[in-house]
């Protein structure tokens, strides 16, 4: 068990282009979808925070490993955790049966770089693709992109970040940086 009790630690990232727009990743699979993907197959860069990992930097190091983009400006920090449930026939399939859902922290990131940057068939830290396709996407379509049980969080991270989906001048200077 971790520290969350039956909830995986994860984080989420949003990543915002300069025209105010997120960074939707469409989930790779090698099997016919199941019923409730169907349709839901987008949503933004996620997975686990490892043992002893700053929330933070495993934003980063997610990022970088889903996506390849090193070149993000934190924006923002999601006020608290947020929780969600596995359905019972991906709960015996995922972590093992360990974990109920996650417990995730969410960081918006503006995109700084070129998107020739960005590479998901070989992204950074030799890691498995996680996507086979990404676009950019409006902020208000976000929730109905992805799988019905993550709904709730997706929708409280639209309503925590919707004032960053704007459109920014070149010269605007975000947060702390990762680079």
């Amino acid at each position: 068990m971790t520290q969350f009790g039956n909830y995986r630690p994860c984080v989420g990232i949003m990543l915002l282009n300069r025209d105010g727009l997120v960074f939707v990743g469409r989930r790779r699979t090698k099997k016919p979808l199941e019923q409730p993907r169907i349709g839901h197959e987008w949503q933004m860069p996620q997975g686990g925070i490892d043992p002893g990992e700053d929330p933070f930097q495993a934003a980063l190091r997610e990022l970088r490993e889903e996506t390849n983009v090193a070149s993000a400006t934190l924006l923002s920090e999601s006020p608290e955790w947020y929780t969600y449930d596995l359905p019972d026939e991906f709960s015996r399939k995922s972590w093992k049966g360990r974990f109920h859902g996650q417990r995730q922290k969410w960081f918006a990131f503006r995109f700084d770089g070129d998107e020739s940057e960005i590479d998901i068939e070989t992204p950074a830290g030799g890691q498995r693709p996680e996507f086979d396709a990404w676009r950019w996407t409006p902020i208000d379509q976000l929730v109905d992109l992805i799988i019905p049980f993550k709904r709730r969080v997706y929708e409280r991270v639209v309503e925590n970040f919707a004032h960053l989906a704007a459109p920014v001048e070149a010269s605007a200077q975000g947060g702390r940086g990762s680079s």
